[in-house]
């Protein structure tokens, strides 16, 4: 456990922005920032943050929180190890108790992968600096190879000994567990029951996640073995912590040249990664085989809009260029292709140019997707019309993709010209490509929720008789094709006609009575329930009111009357208290009634904020119901100026507690009126003068709390 005061350590050193800009590229709104939600498919940025109030949230998907949340979030943490992350990110010292073996047993798997991949790298990258056989061999390959020792340094890369258990019997002997040695893919096991390294006699490539930690590994052979292998790389297999489609490799390193330079380079492997970061360009990350899917795209989405994909100039460069470019245009992403030379690749191509003629070349021969498209098929189709149409149906697909409207006219116009098609005619087509994916996206929506619908529909069934009698059709506004029953509902979603009644036709009458009572009962239950919870929903929206100003203001002061009407100065939490407690009453919401709690014992201590107490607490649901209530989706615009909520407080609370106490009293009035329409209350004289007297009062004290909050009608 990690006591308070090293929470709050951790949590006054955290710094919301600094936070969430290693993961999102945020842009400065006003007093906030805002920036494309990492959570959730964004085209358009909904994700806000406030530095003043240190709280991130999503306005459309609804996630955000505190640092600690966020670091949760993102990196699929418990609360402790999103604490312990901040902590060794701000270099503050946490020391918690020793952990008995139970405790340690029972930490996640998720930790104890992560430290399994941790400890490894450092083996990986210790043993080919401090070995004879790792500088002979695995520092040898990359000196090779150009890379100089800072850049091996800043990718960790490492080597793996010849022997294939040389790792694996040095995991055992630190401690670390058979699981996870195989989970994480480190090792295998024999026939014999005997690990083995799966990486022996390799040089280590560590990927790492956005957030610096070890996901996985690549490790690559060397030497004559080489020749006639299938798999020069291998890579560590899917695991709780890693899936290759989500990650990219050199992620980490580059996120922030990415965000200074608003632009990421895309190439396919380890060295084209590491040769370009040697050579000064660091935006680069490479996608290591695997074809680009939604998730990496998203993550690169994060820090920029603009990706220049480089990549050898050869037949095979030109099919990985056009591979999975549709799915970058169609999540707002602005493409670039690059072709380098023939013969070179952007490792070799690194170590001929410094970074500026690196940069030079790439801005004077990078071209649009769309236009390098049209200008390579065109060249395939030549002049013979078949091919032309399939090319321009093929454009077209490319840029009906596209989500901003300006950017596919742009394209359009540019293809009219290229192609001398009427452009006309390309909008047509782009539109009618439009409406069909619209149309397929729907139809897989209606078929996923019909599915659904079918499922939660199949219910038992049971033999039911429907209303026959011509009688009781005509004497009841109930239709026979109503839902009354699970026979009836079985009936009318099948499309079927119920079966014939065969029972005698008093039996009959007496079941079409017995089915309109509970037609009548249910449709009755459902108001009740209904009516039910709109009340709970706006006695929640007052005390969500209450609430958020006590967070906010708790600890604040405001003229008030004792007693003896007496002026005195009140803290907000102790106005709210002691205005319910007057009367009796307590909130409905058990969690807002322990905040309340808390924070009137809280404003007994003169350092006590009530912000900062409910953010950092260590109960989740009171600090994410804290950000919920500091959360805030508008602000006024440059220029426009109003009273802030804080300089109306005094005004505010007492309103808002005032039209609390209205609600209470009209729910009780609604109450007593429901018990006075009872016929066995009303014969009981004594009862109902009771009742009515209690009704009378409440009355009265209606009437003077709507005098008071003057935007009442009290209906008499």
């Amino acid at each position: 456990m990690i006591d308070q005061s090293t929470i709050d350590r951790i949590m006054d050193a955290a710094n919301i922005v600094d936070v969430v800009s290693e993961y999102v590229t945020l842009r400065r709104s006003g007093t906030s920032y805002k920036g494309l939600c990492p959570f959730h498919d964004d085209k358009t940025p909904s994700f806000y943050v406030s530095p003043s109030k240190g709280v991130c949230k999503c306005f459309s998907c609804g996630k955000g929180g505190n640092a600690v949340h966020f670091i949760m979030e993102q990196e699929q943490m418990s609360y402790y190890e999103a604490l312990k992350f901040l902590a060794k990110k701000y270099g503050i010292e946490v020391e918690e108790r020793q952990l008995t073996p139970a405790q340690r047993q029972s930490q996640s798997e998720r930790e104890s992968l992560f430290a399994v991949n941790e400890w490894a790298s450092k083996y990986f990258h210790e043993t080919m600096l401090n070995t004879a056989d790792g500088r002979t061999v695995g520092l040898a390959y990359f000196r090779s190879r150009g890379f100089r020792d800072d850049i091996i340094d800043k990718f960790r890369l490492g080597f793996s000994l010849s022997q294939y258990d040389a790792m694996a019997k040095e995991a055992i002997r630190k401690g670390y567990k058979d699981e996870f040695l195989l989970k994480t893919g480190l090792c295998y096991r024999r026939d014999d029951g005997s690990l083995r390294d799966k990486y022996w006699g390799r040089v280590i490539f560590p990927w790492f996640s956005v957030s610096g930690k070890i996901v996985a590994f690549g490790g690559r052979v060397l030497d004559s073995r080489t020749k006639g292998v299938n798999q020069k790389y291998i890579n560590s297999p899917e695991s709780e912590i890693f899936h290759k489609s989500n990650e990219l490799y050199g992620i980490y390193q580059a996120k922030k040249s990415i965000v200074k330079e608003d632009r990421v380079y895309m190439v396919e492997g380890y060295t084209d990664v590491i040769s370009m970061h040697q050579c000064g360009v660091e935006n680069v990350v490479a996608n290591s085989g695997t074809a680009l899917n939604e998730a990496q795209i998203r993550l690169l989405h994060r820090f920029t809009s603009n990706i220049t994909l480089l990549y050898d100039g050869d037949g095979a460069g030109i099919h990985a260029a056009l591979r999975g470019t549709d799915m970058l245009l169609s999540e707002g992403m602005n493409v670039k292709i690059l072709l380098l030379p023939d013969g070179d690749d952007p490792d070799s191509f690194a170590r001929k140019h410094t970074a500026d003629e690196y940069r030079k070349y790439i801005e004077s021969n990078q071209t649009d997707f769309i236009i390098f498209k049209t200008n390579l098929l065109l060249g395939d189709a030549g002049r013979d019309p078949l091919k032309r149409a399939q090319l321009i149906k093929d454009i077209v697909r490319s840029i009906s993709v596209i989500p901003e409207e300006i950017i596919r006219s742009t394209y359009i116009h540019e293809c009219s010209e290229i192609l001398g098609i009427d452009e006309l005619m390309l909008v047509r087509e782009t539109e009618k490509n439009r409406a069909q994916e619209k149309e397929r996206i729907w139809k897989e929506k209606e078929r996923e929720r019909n599915r659904l619908q079918n499922k939660a529909s199949v219910l038992p069934q049971t033999q039911t008789t429907p209303v026959t009698s011509s009688e009781n059709a005509e004497n009841t506004s109930v239709s026979p094709k109503k839902e009354n029953t699970i026979g009836d509902i079985t009936a009318s979603t099948s499309g079927e006609v119920p079966p014939a009644n065969n029972l005698p036709e008093e039996e009959s009458n007496q079941t079409s009575a017995d089915n309109e009572q509970i037609f009548v009962q249910e449709k009755a239950n459902t108001e009740l329930v209904s009516r039910q919870h709109r009340e709970e929903k706006r006695f929640m929206g007052l005390e969500r009111m209450i609430m958020s100003l006590v967070v906010k203001y708790g600890e604040q002061t405001i003229d008030s009357e004792d007693e003896n009407g007496v002026h005195i100065q009140v803290t907000i939490a102790d106005y709210v208290n002691s205005e319910l407690q007057k009367d009796e009453l307590k909130f409905r919401s058990p969690i807002y009634s322990s905040m309340l709690t808390d924070a009137v014992e809280g404003v007994r201590n003169p350092d006590f904020i009530a912000s900062r107490y409910f953010l950092n607490n260590q109960n989740m649901d009171i600090s994410t119901e804290a950000v919920e209530l500091l959360s805030e989706p508008y602000q006024l615009s440059k220029g426009q100026t109003m009273p802030t909520e804080q300089e109306l407080l005094s005004d505010y609370i007492v309103h808002l507690m005032l039209d609390y106490k209205f609600t209470v009293i009209e729910d009780e009035l609604r109450i007593i009126s429901e018990q006075l329409s009872d016929s066995a209350v009303y014969a009981d004289h004594e009862r109902c003068k009771d009742i009515m007297q209690k009704y009378i009062v409440l009355s009265d004290i209606q009437r003077k709390l709507a005098k008071r909050l003057g935007d009442r009608i009290v209906m008499k």
